[in-house]
């Protein structure tokens, strides 16, 4: 059980001293980087989506009406 609480313990100093944590508009821009990142993958993804999703509808009534 030592060795754990030894893990803690180093796991806390290693965060706390040895870790440089990014400056605040360093993390503000890198969000704004992933949300409009986020949005244009959204965006694309979705009209990939409709057009598959037309071709298939139309692929599958095209069948349809050949067997009827």
């Amino acid at each position: 059980m030592s060795s754990f609480v030894d893990f803690i313990k180093g796991s806390y100093t290693e965060f706390k001293d040895k870790v440089e944590w990014p400056k605040w508009p360093d993390l503000q821009s890198s969000t704004i980087v992933v949300t409009v990142a986020t949005v244009l993958l959204s965006i694309f993804l979705f009209g990939v989506d409709t057009l598959f999703s037309k071709f298939i509808e139309n692929a599958l009534a095209m069948l349809i009406n050949l067997f009827n």
